[in-house]
C-alpha cells in the first residue's frame, strides 16, 4: 500500500507521516526530497533550477523509484511530499495509477492563518522560503486532482493519522507513549525536518 501525504508547508505532513509510520507495522517512509537533492548536487550549477521538481529528472527519479519499492516492498510506503502542480502531480502519481498502483492520496489543508501560526511555532517567520509557498499551495491543492482532503486546522496530528488509516482501512497500533515522550518525538521529527530553503 502506498499512502502519499500532500499539504503546505506547515499543513503536519511531516508530522502525520512519522505518526503514522510509528503506528503501522512493516511501514517505510519514502521521502522525494532527497532525489531533488541529489540531482542539485550532481549537475553543473547553470542546470540548477529555483525549484526541483521543476526538474524532469526529479518526477522521472521518484516515479521509478515508488513503482520499484512497491514491487520489491512488501509493507506501506508513506510518502510525505508536498507537490501542487496537477501536470507534476500526474507525472508521478497518475502514471503510477496507470499502471495499476494503488496510490492513496491525501492533502492535508488548513487555512493560512493556521499554517502561518504552525511554521512560527517551529521558528520560521512570515518571510522564509515556507511561508511565501503558502498561496501558491492553498491554491494548488484546492484542483480537483488533490482530492480527499482533510481540513486540519482543529486536528491534531494523532486525529489526522487516525482519519487516513480509516480511510485506507488500516488499523493503527496504540500510541502508549507518555505525553512527554509524544512532544519529544514531535520536537526532534520538526527539527529534524525544518527546511529553510528549497
Amino acid at each position: 500500500m502506498i499512502i502519499w501525504v500532500n499539504g503546505a508547508f506547515g499543513a503536519g505532513k511531516t508530522q502525520t507521516t512519522h505518526e503514522l509510520h510509528r503506528r503501522i507495522p512493516d511501514s517505510y517512509i519514502y521521502d522525494p526530497e532527497n532525489a531533488g537533492y541529489f540531482i542539485r548536487k550532481n549537475i553543473p550549477a547553470s542546470m540548477a533550477k529555483s525549484d526541483f521538481q521543476d526538474h524532469k529528472m526529479w518526477r522521472e527519479t521518484n516515479y521509478g523509484m515508488i513503482k520499484y519499492m512497491h514491487e520489491e516492498y512488501d509493507g506501506t510506503l508513506i510518502i510525505p511530499m508536498t507537490i501542487v502542480n496537477p501536470v507534476y502531480f500526474d507525472e508521478i502519481v497518475g502514471r503510477l495509477r496507470r499502471d495499476g498502483v494503488v496510490v492513496h492520496h491525501f492533502a492535508l489543508c488548513a487555512a493560512k492563518e493556521t499554517l502561518l501560526k504552525r511554521l512560527r511555532s517551529r521558528g520560521e517567520n512570515e518571510r522564509s522560503w515556507a511561508a511565501q509557498q503558502i498561496d501558491r499551495c492553498i491554491e494548488g491543492l484546492s484542483l480537483p486532482a488533490f482530492e480527499r482532503q482533510l481540513q486540519t486546522d482543529a486536528m491534531t496530528i494523532p486525529e489526522v493519522a487516525e482519519a487516513i488509516a480509516e480511510a485506507v482501512n488500516i488499523e493503527l497500533m496504540p500510541d502508549n507513549r507518555g505525553k512527554l515522550r509524544r512532544k519529544y518525538d514531535n520536537l526532534i521529527t520538526q527539527i529534524r525536518h525544518i527546511r529553510f530553503f528549497q
